[in-house]
């Protein structure tokens, strides 16, 4: 850890770090608590286990890395797939049978936490090249469209409202505006809606102040009483294919934060040491209901912004993230919130997510003149789409009900989402045809382009 930045922390006192702390749980929050909100996960568990989860990483890096780790994004579509799984059968609850699927994603982290371990990030990367994830995470943000434009179909003045301040904030804010831009676009809109009768704040009102924030029926554990075996394989096989993107994204975030702070934290603690952290924090936030968790770009601006690098300010914003998870009422206000405010928040959310997959292949400068690139992204994203808004494989995108590859294993019927076929195809095919030629750590530029959250402006990676 820079000695600067823990000595510029340690001389501001006690008042001055929770102010710091406050300012980080404030960056993460809008990004956070709109996952549980886009999914239907709870919001107060998300809360928890995203303090939680920071504490646990930061434990498994021997508290170097100044990282805070929020929602992750990728898994919104996994969850819409998970859920449809299940239909109008509400007798079933879908959330821990998501959750499993989670907890394996978050396993692969530890299988590659190992690998690098073993044979380097380099020698293992070569099977993540930018052909690959890049595709995949440009199939993420399409495949999720549809909900966005329906949730603004409710209404598109208040929808609108909310894109405008986003952009306003992200284009010409200044400070902690431009990096907290999705949280404003939240509040303002929200605000709006409040005011012209467009939210039931009844829910807000019966609500108790404080209360536990987990319930256990939407834990893992809750499967031991009863499980359907063919929707649990289904959704382990839906969901852990997004681990491709969001490890490396994971990655791409710890170089910024290295970039950012000035100390390389691919060496110490070690890039072995952050996977294993990030995938810990997300399997134990899925055991209890809670969404995968990820690195926040968002954080790393905030670095970037105040210049105190002291992972005890990060600690700070989570114990303060975990406290607000007992406020029943806190989660009950984020609950009324108008479904046109998410469509339009998460309308250039989901559109931000595919261009991060676009600007991941041209920042890496993938040669698309080779004809291996071009059949890899191909394949990724025909499958990926047409499977998943293929009328004959069961998608009905109108109640964002998405298609499937159905195959029967004795007596259990498990199903691929497109995303699944997709990123399976593109990683066997890399590796199987000749001319890869991508390099990890050779291009600063293209290994930080991968977070899916857009706080970070391109000068806060860069070393100061």
């Amino acid at each position: 850890m820079s000695e600067q930045g823990i000595r510029d922390a340690r001389s501001l006192g006690t008042p001055k770090m929770l102010l710091l702390g406050f300012q980080h749980m404030f960056a993460m929050f809008g990004a956070t608590v709109l996952v549980p909100v886009l999914t239907g996960l709870p919001v107060a568990t998300t809360l928890l286990f995203a303090g939680l989860g920071t504490l646990l990483f930061h434990f498994l890096t021997k508290g170097k890395v100044p990282a805070f780790l929020g929602s992750s994004f990728a898994f919104i579509g996994g969850y819409a797939a998970v859920a449809a799984l299940f239909g109008s059968d509400e007798a079933i609850n879908w959330i821990p049978y998501a959750g499993v699927g989670v907890v394996c994603a978050g396993l692969l982290y530890a299988v590659l936490s190992a690998l690098v371990k073993s044979f380097g990030a380099k020698r293992v990367m070569r099977f993540f090249p930018p052909i690959v994830t890049g595709p995949v995470i440009i199939c993420i943000g399409l495949t999720l469209a549809n909900s966005a434009i329906n949730n603004c179909a409710t209404n598109w003045w208040i929808a609108l409202l909310a894109i405008a301040i986003v952009i306003v904030a992200n284009i010409w804010g200044k400070g902690m505006i431009k990096i907290v831009p999705i949280l404003l676009g939240v509040v303002g809109s929200y605000i709006v809606a409040a005011i012209f009768g467009q939210v039931d704040f009844s829910g807000v009102a019966s609500a108790k102040w404080i209360g536990f924030p987990v319930q256990f029926d939407n834990t893992v554990f809750s499967l031991f009483k009863s499980c359907d075996g063919g929707r649990l394989v289904s959704a382990i096989a839906i969901m852990m294919p997004v681990a491709l993107a969001t490890m490396v994204e994971h990655i791409g975030d710890v170089c910024a934060i290295s970039s950012t702070v000035g100390e390389n934290f691919v060496a110490d603690p070690g890039l072995h040491r952050t996977l294993l952290g990030d995938g810990s924090a997300t399997a134990l936030a899925a055991l209890f209901g809670a969404p995968a968790n990820t690195t926040y770009g968002e954080n790393t601006g905030v670095l970037a912004l105040t210049k105190v690098y002291d992972p005890k300010v990060i600690r700070i914003a989570a114990v303060l993230a975990v406290l607000f998870a007992f406020c029943p009422k806190f989660e009950a206000l984020i609950h009324a919130m108008p479904a046109a405010t998410i469509g339009g928040v998460s309308l250039i959310l989901y559109g931000m997510i595919s261009a991060v997959g676009v600007r991941n292949v041209v920042e890496n400068q993938v040669d698309f003149t080779k004809s291996r690139n071009i059949i890899v992204a191909a394949m990724i994203l025909g499958l990926t789409l047409g499977i998943h808004f293929s009328g004959k494989l069961g998608a009905v995108p109108a109640m964002s009900i998405n298609g499937a590859v159905s195959f029967t294993i004795g007596a259990v019927t498990v199903k691929l989402s497109g995303l699944a076929v997709g990123a399976l195809v593109g990683i066997v095919l890399n590796a199987i045809l000749p001319g890869n030629d991508y390099e990890f750590g050779t291009n600063q530029l293209g290994d930080t382009s991968v977070n899916f959250q857009q706080g970070v402006d391109r000068a806060g990676t860069k070393k100061k």
